[in-house]
């Protein structure tokens, strides 16, 4: 059963999922079968546990550290590249490894010291459904990846590098030879943009379906790896914990189910995806950690006032225990977060990705805590305050700036990036597309914006913002207008590893104010005042790793 690596592949990818997709998806999702499926069982080879699903999937899981060391699938092995299996993080080692059959459910348990880890198989179903209790810091279990052997799937998407060897930042971001990047970093998804992740060619798609999330860390806008493809094989994450670009200490507890999913090419079912999948099946099974359904409340906003119907808005919950997030509805800001643990929580509205409003709620099991409208006060964002000009929109990213779109899927040295160099004119109409989302100490520090001020705004005082969405090695930003400059800023607390050139721009928003004195500014109306904007940090390396940043929105107030 070593597979049709020699088979025709059709290269077609599948990253952001819906549920409109899903519909064609066969054997995807928790159907309604009989109590077993033809073959539907276990067995023990001496090595491993192995499990027919009684439809087209037989897997193994070893009995000695829980690896996952073999999927079949329709006959074909896909389990495995370089010698490895598929496991948590890179492998736990020595584990105690049981099996038991509860009707139509198998679940396999992994103990290795305080983690415990489960893959569950339901009969009829081609899916393994996995569960990851980690308890503290004594496992470094962060992530679960699917292995994947070498030429069962082909894609030369941004966080694919099948086809580039040329190594141009640390170990893990190549170019091609036209110039483009690659990277396992360059998913482009935030969480809360895809259901799922994966590859499908030649009548068979495999995915992972991610969790919900609540014991991962970073919030709805989190950006991870998801997925990679080199020449050895492929993999497909599902991140529990990442510490790049990280905004959050890690949580701990019960995370799952998340599920490896099998089906005939199309999209899985969406009765798999986090908020739809519900696991009643799994009440009894005595997995550490699990709360059912019964045991979980709801929060439901009746809507949501204040806000600029030209963004988008989320809610999120979070404590230290837990994170959830719903959207709120276009219309009037309703919305409803289902299956949250029991807990007072830091309800917080985003405003795109600005945090504009938070409160408290608590949440009981088996109940609605019902809120009535809330009320985002208009000095809660920043994009409301009357300014002379503005670069850009308070959305906490760097969305609508030069190469903003590009940098979630591409290093900055990309050949289609445009270039990082370049000043601003105030009133050409090209202000914000014109202005680099990220700016570094080595590469585009000292850029330049041109403005003019009529005779009454130059005889006063005016506060200048800029905002940022992240920063690397301490970068931020100093200013001087004409022959005035600010004093350096104290750098705001910001994730310490690599973000601007790994496809994040997402950290601690963060606004720098200067007070401009009136002296400042030039008193003929007719010449252009000049903002210099310059870089500053002791620390960093050199070019796109010296100190940087990215902006979020830059304006001067009236």
């Amino acid at each position: 059963m070593s597979g049709s690596v020699n088979r025709p592949v059709r290269r077609r990818t599948f990253v952001l999922g819906s549920a409109a997709a899903a519909g064609s998806a066969a054997l995807a999702g928790p159907l309604a079968h009989a109590a077993s499926a033809a073959g539907f069982g276990y067995t023990d080879d001496g090595t491993n546990y192995v499990v027919d699903t009684g439809a087209s999937l037989v897997f193994k899981v070893s009995k000695s550290n829980g690896d996952l060391t073999s999927l079949v699938y329709k006959g074909t092995e896909y389990q495995g590249y370089g010698g490895m299996n598929s496991h948590i993080e890179s492998g736990l080692g020595s584990s105690t490894v049981s099996v038991k059959q509860s009707g139509s459910t198998i679940l396999i348990s992994v103990t290795h010291g305080t983690l415990k880890h489960y893959y569950a198989a339901r009969s009829g179903e081609n899916n393994i459904y996995l569960w990851t209790n980690k308890a503290d810091t004594s496992v470094s279990a962060t992530r679960y990846i699917v292995r994947v052997k070498k030429g069962l799937f082909l894609n030369d998407e941004p966080d694919s590098y099948t086809y580039t060897t040329s190594t141009i930042e640390a170990s893990d971001v190549f170019a091609k030879s036209d110039g483009q990047t690659r990277s396992k970093h360059f998913s482009k998804r935030r969480v809360i943009d895809y259901d799922y992740i994966g590859w499908s060619a030649g009548g068979v798609g495999l995915w992972i379906v991610r969790s919900n999330h609540e014991k991962a860390s970073g919030g709805p806008f989190y950006r991870s790896l998801l997925r990679h493809q080199s020449a050895d094989g492929g993999g497909l994450y599902e991140i529990l914990y990442y510490a790049q670009n990280q905004t959050e200490d890690q949580r701990f507890g019960l995370q799952g189910p998340y599920v490896i999913a099998f089906t005939d090419g199309g999209a899985p079912s969406s009765s798999l995806f986090p908020g739809t999948l519900t696991t009643s099946w799994a009440d009894s099974l005595g997995i550490s950690g699990y709360v059912g359904a019964s045991g979980r409340g709801r929060v439901a906003g009746v809507g949501i006032t204040g806000r600029n119907t030209a963004y988008p808005y989320t809610v999120g919950l979070a404590n230290s225990t837990a994170q959830y997030w719903g959207s709120a509805r276009s219309s009037d800001g309703y919305f409803s977060i289902g299956g949250v643990l029991p807990g007072t929580y830091t309800l917080t509205v985003y405003k795109s990705e600005l945090a504009v409003h938070s409160t408290q709620v608590t949440v009981s099991a088996g109940a609605t805590t019902t809120l009535n409208s809330i009320a985002i006060p208009s000095s809660n964002d920043p994009g409301n305050a009357g300014a002379i000009w503005r670069i850009g929109d308070w959305t906490g990213t760097p969305s609508g700036f030069k190469n903003a779109d590009l940098m979630t899927y591409a290093h900055p040295s990309d050949s289609r990036a445009a270039a990082w160099t370049g000043n601003v004119v105030i009133g050409s109409g090209s202000e914000t597309s014109a202005f680099p989302c990220y700016l570094w100490k080595d590469v585009n520090s000292g850029l330049l914006v041109y403005f003019k001020l009529t005779a009454a705004q130059a005889a006063a005082a005016h506060t200048l913002r800029i905002g940022v969405t992240t920063a690397y090695a301490n970068g931020r930003p100093q200013i001087a207008v004409n022959a005035w400059t600010s004093a350096i800023p104290s750098p705001p607390t910001q994730p310490s590893t690599r973000s601007l050139t790994n496809g994040s721009y997402r950290g601690n928003n963060h606004t720098f104010t200067y007070s401009v004195p009136a002296s400042a500014w030039l008193t003929d109306t007719g010449q252009y005042n000049v903002l210099k904007i310059n870089v500053v940090s002791g620390s960093g390396a050199a070019s796109y790793l010296s100190a940087g940043t990215s902006i979020d929105a830059i304006d001067l107030l009236a």
